[in-house]
C-alpha cells in the first residue's frame, strides 16, 4: 500500500500550508508601482540606461518591499473569536461577529471571511463595527487600530441541516500597503439551521380562541365537543339542549353550557423522504415545504392538549417520536427533524404503516405528507390504510403541481402544443380519479398548492375536533 506524498513528506505539508495559506499577496498598490516601474524602464531603455534603470527600481521595489513585510505583525499575535447563534431560522438573515485582539497595539486594514458552505449566502452588507459600521461587500473588513476590533458581517443559509465553519480566513495590511499577509486559523463551530417556525410562532402566539397563521384566521367551530368548559349567557342560536336549567333558576336568566373537545387525543404524523420529496417547488423542495406545515400542525394540537407523534420514512423509518404531549415535546420534534433530508430512492408506505401499528396502542389520527405521483403508483398504501382507518381517522396530503396546472390550460397551437395538453389532462384526470376513489373508501386526500398546505392540514384537523371524529 502506498501513501501520498503530500502524507508521508512533513515538507510538503509545511510548504502546502506556507505557499496557499500563510504566504504573503500583493495589493493593488504594489501592481500599479510595477506597472509604472515597467514603464519607467522602457523609458530608460529608450534613452540608453535601462540597465541602471531596471535595478535601481527594482532594488528601491525590493528594499521598501521587505520593510512592509516586516513592519506587519506576525500571524501567531492574532487571536480570535467567533460569535454566531446556535440556531437560525432557514433563508432567515443573521449576524456574525468576529473578534479580533493581538498582544501589541497595531495599526492595519482587515479583511475577515469564514469558510462558509455552499448552501450559505453572504449579504451584500457587512460591517466593522467598533465605532460606526459601513457597508462593504463579501467579507467582513475594516481598520484595525489598537488592540481589539469587532467585525460583522450578514448571512443567511438556504438549506436546514448541521452545518460546521471550520475556518477563519486573515488578511491584514498596512505601513506601505505593498503586501497583505493571509493565515487560516482554525476555528471548528457548528450552527444549526431549522426549518420556517414563522407559522409555528404565529400560532403559538395567538390567543386560544382566535389562532392566527399566516395572517389569515384559522377555521374553529365553537360550542362543539363532550367536554364541559364552562357556563355562560345563553345567546341567540345556541342549541336549547346545552341550557343549563339550574344555573338559568339561580341567575333568574337563560344560562347555556359551553363544551370544547376533549383533549388527549393523539394524532400521528407520516413524512415521506422519498425521491419525489426532493423535487424543488417555488425555490423550496417538497420535503421543507411538508415539514413546516407538519410541525405548525404539531404546535396548533400540542395546544389543543393533544398528543403528537412523528414517523419519517423513506425505503425504510428513518425516525420515530413517540406520542407527547406540552411544548416541551414540541422542541423534541423539531429537534428531531430540523436535518432530515430526502433520499434517492422510492418510498414504501408499507414498511412505514406496518411499523407504525407495531406502535399504535391508541386511536389517533394519522396524517401522511407525500406526493401524488407516489401515491398513484405505489401499490401497498391503500390496504394498510383501510385497515387502520378502521379504528383511526386518516388524511393523506399532497402538494399540487403548478407546471400541471399550466401546461392544462395551454392553448394547443400546433401538434407539440397538442401533445402537452393531452398528457397534462390524463395526468389531472389521474389525480381527481385518485382522490375520488380513496373519498368512496372513506380516506380523504387534499391535493393543495404549496402556499395553501398549512392551512387546509389545520383546519382539517379542527374541523375533526370540532366534531369529536378524533
Amino acid at each position: 500500500m502506498t501513501k501520498s506524498s503530500k502524507t508521508r513528506w512533513p515538507l510538503f505539508r509545511y510548504l502546502g500550508k506556507l505557499l496557499f495559506h500563510d504566504f504573503v499577496v500583493p495589493t493593488r498598490r504594489l501592481i500599479l508601482l510595477m506597472a509604472i516601474g515597467s514603464i519607467t524602464i522602457t523609458l530608460g531603455y529608450i534613452l540608453g540606461v535601462g540597465m541602471y534603470a531596471f535595478w535601481a527600481y527594482n532594488s528601491l521595489l525590493l528594499v521598501f518591499s521587505v520593510i512592509d513585510v516586516v513592519l506587519l505583525p506576525r500571524r501567531a499575535e492574532w487571536t480570535i473569536q467567533r460569535l454566531l447563534p446556535e440556531r437560525v431560522d432557514v433563508r432567515q438573515q443573521f449576524e456574525v461577529q468576529h473578534i479580533l485582539t493581538t498582544r501589541k497595539p497595531h495599526y492595519v486594514r482587515i479583511e475577515l471571511m469564514d469558510d462558509l458552505p455552499r448552501s450559505f449566502a453572504v449579504s451584500d452588507h457587512s460591517s466593522y463595527a467598533e465605532t460606526s459600521q459601513s457597508a462593504m461587500s463579501e467579507k467582513a473588513s475594516g481598520t484595525f487600530n489598537g488592540t481589539a476590533g469587532t467585525y460583522v458581517y450578514s448571512a443567511r443559509a438556504e438549506e436546514r441541516g448541521l452545518y460546521t465553519l471550520k475556518h477563519v480566513f486573515l488578511r491584514y495590511y498596512g505601513g506601505l500597503g505593498l503586501w497583505k499577509k493571509q493565515a487560516r486559523i482554525e476555528l471548528p463551530q457548528e450552527i444549526r439551521v431549522y426549518p420556517d417556525l414563522s407559522a409555528v410562532r404565529g400560532v403559538l402566539g395567538s390567543l386560544q380562541h382566535a389562532l392566527i397563521l399566516d395572517g389569515n384566521r384559522i377555521h374553529r367551530k365553537h360550542r362543539s365537543g363532550s367536554d364541559f368548559h364552562y357556563v355562560r349567557d345563553y345567546s341567540e342560536g345556541d342549541e336549547p339542549r346545552h341550557i343549563n336549567w339550574k344555573a338559568s333558576a339561580r341567575t333568574a336568566k337563560l344560562m347555556t353550557n359551553e363544551y370544547r373537545p376533549e383533549k388527549g387525543k393523539i394524532v400521528t404524523l407520516l413524512l415521506d423522504c422519498g425521491r419525489m420529496m426532493g423535487i424543488e417547488l417555488d425555490g423550496q423542495v417538497k420535503l421543507d415545504r411538508c415539514l413546516e406545515a407538519a410541525l405548525a400542525l404539531a404546535s396548533v394540537a400540542l395546544k389543543q392538549g393533544d398528543q403528537v407523534s412523528l414517523l419519517a420514512f423513506s425505503n425504510r423509518v428513518k425516525l420515530f417520536i413517540p406520542p407527547g404531549k406540552g411544548i416541551a415535546h414540541l422542541h423534541t420534534l423539531t429537534e428531531a427533524v430540523y436535518d432530515l433530508q430526502h433520499d434517492f430512492v422510492e418510498p414504501s408506505y408499507s414498511a412505514a404503516l406496518a411499523y407504525l401499528q407495531r406502535y399504535l396502542k391508541k386511536r389517533s389520527f394519522i396524517v401522511l405528507f407525500s406526493d401524488m405521483e407516489s401515491y398513484l403508483y405505489d401499490n401497498g398504501l391503500l390496504p394498510y390504510m383501510q385497515r387502520l382507518r378502521r379504528g383511526n381517522p386518516a388524511l393523506l396530503l399532497s402538494l399540487g403541481d403548478p407546471l400541471l396546472y399550466d401546461w392544462a390550460r395551454i392553448q394547443a397551437e400546433d401538434s407539440h402544443h397538442a401533445y402537452i395538453l393531452s398528457i397534462a389532462h390524463k395526468f389531472t384526470v389521474d389525480r381527481k380519479r385518485y382522490i375520488y376513489t380513496m373519498a368512496g373508501r372513506g380516506i380523504p386526500v387534499l391535493d393543495v398548492p404549496a402556499d395553501q398546505l398549512t392551512l387546509s392540514v389545520v383546519n382539517a384537523y379542527l374541523d375533526l375536533k370540532a366534531r369529536d371524529a378524533l
